[in-house]
């Protein structure tokens, strides 16, 4: 019985299990309540679930790490066998039930049941999580024996920013060189990949070993190839956008490299001193991509001495043979007195006499015979001293003659120097050959000179000296002279002297310390350089001035002086000068890219006492902008140092500078050294040049020369041109024309085009020539100069028409069009200019002003002093457009007299009074009307 009680409770127990079990599965299955208030399962029921027999759960499939793209939300995906149930867990909190979206299906290949949980992160979800670390989830699986847990997935919101924090960056390298270009991507997450484009296609598929792109998103090309120049790009992208970096333009450029020199050629001429030259090209390798050109010199040059041809003389004649048994003699000469040399020439004749020595008496008998020879032999022997004598006589006269010839020709000759010429641009040119040209009044006619008087440029007088000292020239040395390839300047090839005839001299010892006492006449010589003088060559004028004033004037310079009247006390005179510096000046400095914009101008003498300013006019060679210039005014102190004393576009009472388009007008209190310079502000900044040619005949009558000047567009600088040309005989051949050269660091090229090619020949690598930038921006008021050397091909062509062109790289260009005869060469040079005045050097005086003094005293009483009309001196300048820096007239004695000086040196040349009387009656007018008159009250009139 007690058994059997026990056997039912063992029974009970086990359906209590049974029951237990199935009970917590529908539990899990259909009751929510089994969770805890936050959605997540309770930890008994875990543990009472780990408590049941089973197995562990084995994830297949655990939730990755993912990136949320704009407001896209993201799937979390579990997969789990043999699993009950599978909940995720994010953050360290159960996500609730509802949010899981559950499947179970049965395994094919194990039959096992596989659980599949998925549950949406959304973007706020993550946003609004403020944690340690970033948003995390992970699986737990219940299964019968127990839970598992599956890896940690964490959740990011993706984003890539717009801005690269490295741009590639433009590079120039020289073939073989290395290139890197370096990358760093925007910030994002994930974080960016990076590619590189080569001229937009993706340089991965190229297959080129040659470019690295795996260390640290730089684009490494380990040996820079042409091929390689292209436009590189920097792309990153991940999975939110794509960005693109700046674009790095990468230029592989390969520097010029000279071939090999030819071998020299023969000598140019066959008897005497002649040139030699070979000749070497920029093609081992040629430059590419603005790879520099080849420095140094294209061809070379040097002098040679040929050997003159001997031609052949006979000797003396030998003495006749006995007559022979045919009754003939002979005799016998031989060509060594002297022999022929060097390619001369055989002597002409026969070698060898023959006669008869009987004059036809051979028929006679021997006795007879012997009886006629004598006589006949005596008169032949006779004969033969008389011509030799006569023979001899002439032979002397030829070599002399020839001797005296060969001499003056090697004395005449110049020695020749190496000329370096660099070709640029070489080949033929296309010919377009005009016989005439209407309203030219060249017309092929080289006698007659172009009209390039200064009156319609220039502000002063420009006319130049009527005769110009020449002097023969030495030979120079034979030895080689290497210049600079494109440093082609006054005077390479050739040098002469020339005098500036009067004015050219320095100051006495006693009018001023700096100055040492030479003698008044100077010569200079035309050098590499352009004029150069072993110191500073000056123009100098002078003249005694007393209280009346009067004016100073260095001829064909555009520089003058004017004394006002009343600036010299009365009863008092003064010896003053007036000169140019000429040489190198320290006024400008190239650290600050000053520039000389006329020339250096003394004025003196020191300690001069004046009671008005004088009014000094210098020309100038600067487009004149305050946008584009910073013109200055500065002063040599006593240690020779320069010192700014103004700004002309700031106001100043010390000095005043008022600037026309070719002049700059100065009143100046204090005697001393100026110079007026200019710092370009922008690359815009324009400073003008003179372009001119000039041609000459060779010694050879079949060489022509074309000499191209560019020289700062001052009257003193084109001043040195022509009487340089002039000393060697050269013509102008074309008006002189302006160009406008930018201080745009760009170089100045020189080319003749149009030769006719079946007239004339060039020499080679010539036809183009250039000059730096620093050349021309710096030449200091000297001249830059290259020569194209012209050969016909016969003595009959007269006539040569070409172009010359100059211009600025990427700027201004001047064609000068050449018509000229070169047949005439011995015509006698028209004079460059034609100007009375030539001489006129001082004046002083009433002479020296356009107003007469009656009437300028009655203009300064007038304007001097304000009255109840408002006439004063500051509305006559406004009248006469001086409207900038009147507090420096506002501390003169006499304002309006130093307005006059001001109005004289602007109007020296054209004498116009009208402007001035139009002012004047201009004010009348204008107060008439505004202000009535009182009938005591009479108004000031000016007669001119």
């Amino acid at each position: 019985m007690i058994e059997r009680k026990r056997i039912e409770m063992g029974s009970n127990v086990t359906v209590k299990g049974r029951r237990r079990f199935f009970e917590i599965i529908l539990v899990l299955a259909l009751c929510p309540t089994c969770t805890n208030g936050r959605g997540a399962v309770s930890d008994t029921l875990a543990d009472s679930l780990s408590s049941v027999g089973g197995t562990l759960p084995h994830f297949l499939q655990e939730p990755e790490d993912a990136y949320i793209v704009k407001n896209n939300p993201i799937k979390l995906r579990c997969r789990a066998t043999p699993a009950l149930q599978i909940f995720f867990k994010c953050n360290g909190e159960w996500v609730h039930q509802n949010q899981h979206t559950s499947q179970e299906y049965m395994d094919q290949n194990t039959g096992l049941k596989i659980r599949e949980v998925t549950i949406n992160v959304t973007r706020q979800q993550v946003e609004d999580f403020h944690g340690p670390e970033d948003y995390w989830c992970l699986c737990v699986a219940w299964s019968h024996l127990g839970t598992s847990k599956s890896r940690k997935a964490t959740v990011r919101i993706a984003y890539l920013r717009k801005n690269f924090e490295q741009d590639p960056q433009g590079k120039e390298v020289p073939i073989k060189g290395m290139i890197v270009l370096h990358c760093r991507p925007p910030e994002g997450v994930p974080m960016a990949e990076v590619e590189w484009l080569k001229n937009e296609e993706s340089v991965s598929f190229l297959g080129d070993d040659n470019i690295d792109t795996r260390a640290d998103h730089n684009l490494i090309i380990n040996e820079a190839r042409l091929s390689d120049s292209a436009n590189y790009t920097c792309l990153a992208s991940n999975i939110v956008a794509k960005r693109r970096s700046a674009t790095a333009t990468v230029v592989v450029f390969v520097n010029g490299g000279w071939s090999l020199w030819t071998e020299w050629s023969s000598c140019s001429v066959n008897c005497g001193r002649g040139v030699q030259k070979r000749s070497r090209t920029c093609t081992n390798p040629a430059p590419l991509n603005g790879g520099a050109f080849c420095e140094g010199m294209s061809v070379q040059k040097i002098t040679c001495n040929a050997l003159c041809p001997v031609d052949g003389v006979w000797e003396e004649w030998s003495e006749w043979t006995m007559c022979s048994a045919q009754c003939e003699r002979q005799r016998w000469r031989e060509c060594n007195a002297p022999p022929p040399r060097h390619r001369g020439k055989m002597c002409e004749g026969e070698g060898q006499g023959m006669e008869n020595c009987t004059g036809g008496l051979c028929t006679q008998t021997d006795g007879k015979l012997m009886h006629d020879v004598k006589p006949q032999s005596m008169e032949n022997s006779i004969d033969v001293a008389l011509y030799s004598g006569l023979a001899a006589g002439v032979i002397a006269v030829v070599v002399l003659i020839v001797a005296i010839t060969l001499y003056r020709k090697s004395q005449s000759e110049y020695g020749v120097d190496v000329i370096d010429s660099s070709a640029l641009a070489g080949g033929f040119q296309s010919f377009n050959f005009k016989t005439t040209r209407q309203g030219n009044p060249l017309l092929l006619n080289s006698s007659m000179q172009p009209d390039i008087t200064v009156g319609q440029t220039y502000s002063g007088p420009i006319c130049f000296q009527d005769s110009i000292d020449k002097e023969l020239f030495d030979p120079l040395p034979d030895k080689v002279k290497v210049q600079s390839s494109f440093m082609v300047s006054l005077g390479v090839a050739d040098r002469a002297e020339y005098h500036v005839k009067t004015h050219l001299e320095t100051l006495p010892a006693n009018l001023h310390p700096n100055y040492s006492t030479v003698e008044g006449k100077k010569t200079t010589l035309i050098a590499p350089n352009g004029l150069h003088t072993p110191g500073k060559t000056r123009l100098k004028t002078s003249a005694v001035f007393g209280h009346l004033g009067g004016r100073l004037v260095i001829p064909n310079a555009g520089v003058s002086l004017l004394v006002p009247h009343g600036a010299i006390a009365d009863d008092t005179s003064w010896e003053m000068y007036m000169l140019i510096n000429q040489g190198e000046s320290s006024a400008q400095s190239e650290e600050r890219c000053e520039i000389l914009l006329g020339p250096e101008i003394t004025y003196g003498p020191p300690g001069l006492n004046l009671s008005y300013p004088v009014a000094m006019t210098i020309a100038h060679c600067a487009e004149v902008s305050a946008e584009n210039w910073n013109i200055k005014l500065k002063r040599q102190t006593k240690d020779n140092k320069w010192e700014e004393i103004m700004s002309v576009d700031d106001d100043s009472t010390s000095c005043y500078c008022l600037m026309d388009s070719h002049s700059c007008h100065l009143l100046l209190d204090q005697p001393g050294c100026y110079a007026l310079v200019g710092e370009p502000v922008t690359d815009a900044a324009i400073k003008r040049l003179r372009i001119a040619v000039f041609g000459s005949m060779e010694a050879s009558s079949m060489d022509y020369n074309l000499r191209v000047y560019c020289v700062d567009d001052t009257p003193h600088a084109f001043q040195g041109v022509v009487t340089a040309e002039t000393s060697r005989g050269g013509q102008l051949l074309e008006e002189p024309k302006t160009l406008f050269f930018k201080g745009n660091c760009l170089s100045l090229q020189v080319s003749i085009q149009d030769i006719p090619q079946f007239l004339w020949s060039i020499k080679p690598f010539t036809t183009c020539q250039e000059f730096s930038f620093t050349q021309v921006w710096y030449s200091n008021q000297q001249p830059v100069h290259c020569a194209f050397s012209l050969q016909r091909h016969s003595a009959s062509t007269t006539q040569l028409s070409c172009k010359i062109s100059v211009r600025q790289v990427k700027g201004h260009e001047q064609l000068l069009q050449v018509y000229s005869s070169v047949g005439e060469s011995e015509k006698e040079t028209v004079p460059f200019f034609m100007q009375a005045d030539c001489t006129v050097t001082s004046q002083t005086g009433a002479k020296a002003f356009k107003i007469p003094l009656s009437i300028r005293q009655r203009i300064c009483t007038t304007f001097d002093t304000a009255n109840a009309k408002g006439k004063d001196w500051q509305l006559l300048a406004q009248k006469l457009h001086i409207q900038r820096n009147l507090p420096y007239f506002t501390k003169q004695t006499s304002p309006s007299a130093v307005i006059l000086s001001l109005w004289e040196a602007r109007h020296q040349d054209s004498g116009d009074l009208d402007s001035l009387a139009s002012a004047l009656e201009e004010i009348g007018k204008i107060h008439c009307k505004s202000l009535p008159q009182s009938p005591d009250e009479k108004e000031t009139d000016f007669t001119f």
